[in-house]
């Protein structure tokens, strides 16, 4: 086994999932790489024992099946080896609401929301046993507001931020680490997927997904618990958590609004 042990990283056949994988190999992790195309997953992890020395074992599957992350849920719950997941695998849709399919829904909330926690539930006990370990969710800064254009992704991203924040909260005072990562757009075979080429973008909003993975990577050295890359003002990141949170507060009465008493 690495010194390091072993890191997980789901959708790992392209783009961000790819790229972490790439890095952490180099970092010295063993890995095991989660993703549904079997040819691409396997190249990729021969590609990565050959050129570091590490072991890369590969586990194809659907997390948007009940069967497909069972699987996963099992392996990585038996396996002492882990000390790094990141959970990178998601799902976009683009359209309204009305005409997304219930298909489509579903496998956004398996995938962006499911998935993702019953991951990060699994290894959860042994990191909690042994008081180490790192769990990286990557979330979307359309997670932050609504955002029309991704009416069904942009709400589970919000999940995945405040799940991951609430986890943060619960495991401070542990040496367990848990970092929140938001991209904004990134160039990944996603665009093409939901048929936008990037070349139809303004260039300068797009980021590439190894700037994305190295800010993230960086951040998560630094001891960051939410890592947006994208944003060059972190101010503006702070006040949105002080102001969430004092919100929050703001609502611990039992009385109601002035506003809303009856004459």
């Amino acid at each position: 086994m690495s010194k390091r042990g072993t890191a997980v990283v789901t959708g790992a056949s392209s783009g961000i999932g790819e790229v972490y994988a790439q890095r952490l190999a180099a970092r010295g992790y063993d890995l095991i790489l989660v993703a549904r195309r079997k040819d691409r997953l396997e190249k990729i992890a021969a590609a990565l024992q050959s050129r570091f020395a590490i072991r890369a074992e590969t586990i194809v599957a659907d997390l948007a099946q009940e069967a497909g992350l069972a699987e996963v849920v099992r392996k990585i719950s038996d396996d002492a080896s882990i000390t790094l997941l990141v959970n990178n695998a998601g799902i976009a849709v683009i359209g309204p609401v009305s005409q997304t399919s219930a298909a489509a829904t579903h496998n956004m909330i398996a995938v962006n929301i499911t998935a993702l926690t019953a991951l990060t539930m699994a290894v959860l006990p042994a990191f909690i046993a042994r008081n180490a370990g790192t769990i990286v969710n990557i979330g979307s800064v359309a997670g932050f507001a609504p955002f029309a254009f991704v009416p069904i992704y942009g709400p589970t991203k919000a999940y995945v931020r405040q799940f991951t924040q609430s986890l943060q909260q619960e495991l401070q005072a542990t040496g367990i680490r848990v970092q929140l990562v938001s991209p904004a757009s990134t160039v990944t075979e996603g665009f093409e997927s939901l048929g936008i080429p990037p070349s139809v973008l303004d260039p300068a909003t797009l980021m590439t997904a190894e700037n994305c993975v190295d800010a993230a990577l960086e951040g998560l050295d630094n001891g960051e618990l939410n890592t947006a890359p994208s944003l060059h003002d972190e101010n503006l990141l702070h006040q949105f958590e002080e102001t969430s949170t004092k919100l929050l507060m703001a609502t611990q009465t039992g009385q109601p609004a002035p506003r809303y008493l009856l004459k």
